[in-house]
């Protein structure tokens, strides 16, 4: 298998990718908490950017914009739910121990399947960086550059989002109540639209390069998981049965996902 081919590339990215989520599952296994997916989902995007920047045929400093790009995010945001999910890392999440409890006794060959979902789906996502890392033209154009600052402006959102969350759990009078400051008095989930603006951004990178079109398919997954799988209805389930009331009121209202629309008394 040649590594310099697009085929290579994303073969050597599936395996690297499946060969952590199968350890990762196996610490998983141990530990009894899936919840450490997440942070190795976030981590395998700069092992992917790390293939491409050192074997794809694309011009060189295209490809060191975008594999820096996604190296930054991708340690960010592993690294905010690493510090997350390791403060009780014997404690599993309530969203995954709900799942664990619905899938009883295959459970854990079911996590194992998931796991291994989840690597698949970072090579899929990874569609923008392939387009990108083998663009051969030496030059820049403004749409990528429009793509850098829209990735710019996403990170420091998704960031600052992250920030004020942590900031409002952090206090003890807050326990049991719902975080309505800052961009999560705009939206419930400021965190997933700026994660989604991200991918936007990536595709908007790549209509630089040719068949740079095919990388929507990233920002259009991820907008489906985040607002019908595994994002918003899963998060939004566990503080109905967490905050009951409180965060009912709360959905009546905030806006569901953007988040410079503050509703009034509207229903999602």
């Amino acid at each position: 298998m040649d590594n310099t081919t697009l085929p290579g590339l994303i073969g050597y990215s599936l395996i690297a990718c499946c060969v952590i989520m199968a350890l990762v599952w196996l610490w998983s296994y141990k530990i009894k908490n899936a919840g450490v997916v997440d942070i190795f989902w976030s981590y395998n995007f700069p092992v992917i950017a790390i293939i491409l920047y050192l074997f794809a045929p694309g011009f060189e400093p295209r490809k060191l914009l975008i594999c820096s790009m996604v190296v930054v995010a991708g340690l960010r945001l592993g690294t905010h739910l690493a510090l997350r999910v390791l403060k009780h890392l014997h404690e599993e999440e309530p969203r995954y121990a709900h799942i664990r409890k619905e899938w009883g006794k295959n459970a854990e060959r079911k996590m194992f399947g998931f796991f291994q979902m989840q690597a698949v789906s970072n090579v899929l996502l990874a569609i923008p960086f392939f387009i990108i890392a083998l663009n051969t033209s030496p030059d820049l154009s403004w749409i990528e550059f429009t793509g850098v600052v829209l990735w710019i402006i996403s990170v420091m959102g998704e960031a600052i989002a992250d920030t004020q969350l942590s900031n409002f759990k952090r206090q003890s009078a807050n326990k049991g109540k719902v975080c309505d400051t800052g961009l999560w008095g705009y939206s419930r989930h400021p965190n997933y639209f700026f994660e989604w603006l991200m991918w936007v951004s990536y595709f908007v990178f790549a209509l630089g390069s040719p068949y740079g079109y095919l990388a929507m398919i990233s920002p259009a997954i991820i907008l489906y998981l985040l607002t019908k799988v595994t994002g918003i209805p899963t998060t939004e389930a566990q503080s109905l049965r967490s905050k009951g009331e409180a965060f009912k009121k709360y959905q009546d209202k905030v806006s569901v996902f953007v988040p410079w629309f503050k509703r009034n008394n509207a229903h999602t």
